[in-house]
Order: C-alpha cells, then sequence, then structure tokens
C-alpha cells in the first residue's frame, strides 16, 4: 500500500510534508536491507501499519505550537517520525535502549529534514527534560511505561487535553489497564479509519 494513503485521511498536508512522507518508503526499504527496522513482512505496509497507525494520535489531539512530545521505545522512528512531519511546530524528543535503531532514527531525521525531531539512545527512566506528552506504541505495558516517565510530565499544559500519556495498543487491553489502577480514556482507531488493521487497534489517553 503507497503513500495515497496517508493522503486520504490527512488531505491537507503541504507539498513539502507529502515529500516528506514519500521518502519513507525508500529510506526504511535502505536501512532495512542492513538492521531489521521493520518487520521484513510489514515494510511493503509501511505506510498503513506504521506511518497511518504512527498518525492516529494526529487524529486524537493536534498538538499546539512547541509542544514537547517524549517518544519513548522509538524503535525505528514510530510513532515520532511520522508525528514530527505532521507538527512541524512541536518539538519531538525519540528515544529507544536500542542503539542501532536511533542510528537509523538520525538517519531518517537528517534525509527528510526533520528539524524538530532529536534522538537519543537511552534507556526511558534516564532521559532528561519536561516534555508536555509521552507516547508510545506497543513497546511496554502500560503501568511501567508509566512509572518510568511520570515525573518527566510537566505540570502546566496548554493543550486542550492535559499533560499526559497518549499510548498506540492492541487486542484485549483489560487486565492491562486494570493493573494500571488509574483513569483512563480509550478510542478504537476504527473510529477514524476503516482499514481492517485497525479492527483491534487503540488509543489509551492518560491524564498525568
Amino acid at each position: 500500500m503507497d503513500v495515497e494513503i496517508i493522503y486520504k485521511y490527512f488531505p491537507d498536508l503541504s507539498a513539502h510534508q507529502k515529500n516528506q512522507f514519500e521518502q519513507l518508503h525508500p529510506i526504511y526499504l535502505d536501512w532495512n536491507s542492513k538492521i531489521n527496522v521493520v518487520s521484513r513482512k510489514d515494510i511493503d505496509q509501511l505506510y498503513l501499519r506504521h506511518v497511518l497507525h504512527s498518525l492516529a494520535i494526529a487524529k486524537f489531539i493536534a498538538f499546539k505550537k512547541g509542544t514537547k512530545v517524549l517518544d519513548i521505545g522509538t524503535g525505528g522512528g514510530f510513532p515520532g517520525i511520522p508525528l514530527a512531519i505532521f507538527f512541524p511546530n512541536v518539538s519531538f524528543h525519540l528515544v529507544d535502549s536500542v542503539g542501532k535503531k536511533i542510528k537509523v532514527v538520525e538517519a531518517i531525521g537528517e534525509k527528510t529534514n526533520l528539524k524538530n525531531l532529536r534522538a537519543e539512545h537511552q534507556r526511558a527512566e534516564k532521559v532528561n527534560g519536561q516534555f508536555d506528552f509521552v507516547v508510545s506504541r506497543a513497546v511496554a505495558r502500560a503501568k511501567p511505561l508509566y512509572q518510568w516517565t511520570k515525573k518527566k510530565i510537566k505540570r502546566d499544559g496548554f493543550n486542550e487535553l492535559k499533560n499526559g500519556f497518549i499510548l498506540l495498543k492492541g487486542g484485549d487491553l483489560a487486565d492491562e489497564m486494570k493493573e494500571l489502577g488509574r483513569s483512563f480514556t480509550q478510542e478504537n482507531l476504527s473510529a477514524y479509519y476503516e482499514e481492517d488493521f485497525f479492527d483491534t487497534k487503540k488509543i489509551i489517553y492518560l491524564p498525568s
């Protein structure tokens, strides 16, 4: 599935943003031949399963200019890279404990000229700085992720939603969210997208 799937749901992208999104597939294809950044079976579904999935966060919230976002366990740059393209006036700090994946993220950021993206080889709990939101895509259960990074959320926010955590998850989350023991909001991605892939995918929002 090609980049047109992005334009289907986000028709108001600038020419520059479209160019950045179009560059992603050949860059990831090249890197995937050296390092397994994206699952081999998924590389031809990059725009659907990784880029569009990441952009579900942009359907959930429109980050305001100057927002600072921490992407924990970014892997090959998801959801951070698609969100950094979509929100050029928002700062994204992408973190992963696997150094070679961060090298890929840095290379992609450079090739797509993403000035609002910073990548760091680091464990979540050791990241310095304060952020408005923490985002993550299926990297860990919600409770440990919350415990690792809750002190990194700024108290005062200026977005429509209170500062907190926005997590992309899949499957049955009943036990995981019960374990968390906090109030949360859940939305099904099928409310945003019609493709079958999103039928079991969800967004979880935890105010800090």
